[in-house]
């Protein structure tokens, strides 16, 4: 391997990464309530994985964002690029207050990452199915550089569908890449299912991924991805799997964290009142602050 000095990762405690949960989610609504547009969903559901990831495991610097050897990160569900944009303020890649400018026209903060407009980004993202491919290439880089950086791509399950998932898939194992890990947030509720005569079903996108991912010869780890101790332990499971890539399934639910938002494909997409801000924000306050 090169010698490089590697960025540091953060060591946070259970307690703290679920404060850092409630505070992204609060964040997540309030920016999408601000731009009047925005996606709510996903974002929540897959905010424990990014808080898991950036405040405990990514070797990053938001210093040198483009550290030769930092870890790489996609988001190829581009479409929940506000959790994203959330977990990077906090982690301290720019400040909080700029996520009051998202998808606005002259943000850096659009409504998909664009990683020639902001720091931070090692992918730009938004037509799904796309963001497995890349991280492929990021984790071949390493190995014929000689570095050891790991690459990790968050995927939508519905995303799941595309063909090119699934090339990837066959690819990344071909290569035997260790150094990719490939995470699926496993809502089960994408926008739209499957065309039906009566209008779109709101089927799960696509049955067992695990044993897909087995099939093309993943390492597969199924998680709760709510649960942060769970998420550190697939983190390690991954990096100690050094045969090939592997594949962590984590259960998420639609809306976590807002129990009317929660499980209803609604809100997919939907921009919060100030009333649902409100009622969201008693439900996500910090157990701390009302003792």
């Amino acid at each position: 391997m090169k010698s490089i000095t590697r960025p540091t990762h953060e060591t946070r405690t259970i307690p703290e990464l679920n404060a850092l949960s409630r505070q992204t989610r609060r964040l997540i609504l309030q920016s999408v309530h601000t731009a009047g547009a925005g996606h709510i969903g996903g974002p929540l559901s897959v905010t424990d994985i990014l808080v898991s990831l950036y405040f405990n495991e990514l070797h990053i610097d938001p210093s040198n964002p483009s550290a030769e050897d930092r870890d790489r990160l996609i988001l190829s569900k581009g479409h929940s690029s506000i959790a994203l944009y959330a977990v990077l303020a906090l982690r301290g890649f720019f400040p909080v207050e700029e996520l009051s400018t998202f998808d606005q026209i002259d943000s850096r903060l659009q409504g998909h990452p664009d990683l020639t407009k902001l720091p931070g980004l090692d992918m730009s993202t938004g037509s799904l199915g796309q963001g497995l491919s890349p991280g492929i290439g990021m984790a071949l880089g390493a190995r014929l550089r000689g570095t050891d950086f790991r690459t990790w791509v968050i995927l939508g399950d519905g995303e799941l569908q595309e063909g090119q998932i699934w090339e990837a898939a066959f690819v990344a194992s071909r290569y035997r890449l260790a150094n990719l890990t490939a995470i699926v947030d496993a809502n089960g509720l994408p926008q739209f299912g499957w065309p039906h005569e009566s209008g779109h079903t709101r089927d799960i996108p696509i049955d067992d991924p695990a044993d897909k991912f087995r099939a093309f010869g993943w390492n597969v780890i199924e998680v709760n991805g709510h649960d942060h101790q769970a998420l550190l332990d697939s983190w390690a499971a991954a990096k100690d799997h050094t045969e090939g890539p592997t594949c962590i399934v984590a259960q998420t639910i639609k809306g976590k964290g807002v129990s009317f938002m929660e499980g209803d494909y609604l809100w997919h997409a939907q921009v919060p009142t100030p009333d649902d801000i409100t009622n969201a924000g008693l439900e996500l306050v910090d157990p701390e602050e009302v003792k």
